[in-house]
């Protein structure tokens, strides 16, 4: 089975440009999360590992590197998996895949280390801008950050999540539902906690 693998970190993003590429013949394994949530962590990622383990799968495509991931190790880490398995990676941008004619494309890990580099170079640039940003607007003061110590109500909490409400009511797990809606796993937490109160006091 051949596979197209592909990652966006919010739902309102597109898909379109990692599927330009696509083959009829290749199965769509589609992931909603950060880049920073390791490969083998992702819904999607799991289920991909367990198609490899059962040996249903021989081909994998993305459509760049940083769809695996931003770490640098994460990403060598899933690569060195995919070839002891014996599952040809290509990378659509590159042009290039892991193996050729069954053994490891040497030129491919040399690139592959490379870009995962460069991946993990444009988040932490990312992360270091976003911090910059908030102290320039702090010491403007125009920065519109939660106050310390300010608190939401349970009627607020789930007016501002009801996408996080529906699939804790489908009863899908804490962490499916963190890639489904791009929130972190203590926000996914609070709605639950607030879920769990408002239906003890309905059955007292």
């Amino acid at each position: 089975m051949k596979i197209r693998y592909s990652r966006i970190s919010m739902p309102s993003q597109k898909l379109e440009r990692q599927l330009a590429k696509q083959n009829p013949d290749e199965v769509l394994f589609n992931d909603v999360v950060s880049g920073s949530v390791a490969f083998a962590e992702r819904k999607k990622g799991k289920e991909l590992i367990e198609q490899i383990e059962a040996g249903n799968v021989t081909f994998i495509s993305v459509a760049s590197v940083c769809r695996l991931g931003r770490g640098l190790h994460d990403i060598i880490n899933t690569c060195e998996y995919f070839n002891s398995k014996g599952v040809v990676l290509r990378v659509d941008n590159l042009g290039l895949e892991s193996m050729v004619l069954g053994k490891v494309n040497p030129t491919f890990n040399l690139i592959i280390s490379v870009m995962a580099n460069v991946a993990q170079m444009e988040r932490e640039t990312l992360l270091e801008r976003q911090k910059e940003g908030i102290a320039i607007a702090k010491a403007k003061g125009v920065y519109h950050g939660r106050v310390k110590g300010s608190t939401e109500t349970d009627a607020e909490v789930l007016s501002k999540y009801k996408e996080v409400v529906k699939f804790l009511k489908m009863g899908k797990s804490l962490r499916d539902i963190v890639g489904r809606c791009g929130v972190s796993l203590g926000t996914v937490q609070k709605v639950k906690q607030v879920m769990n109160k408002k239906a003890e006091l309905v059955n007292c």
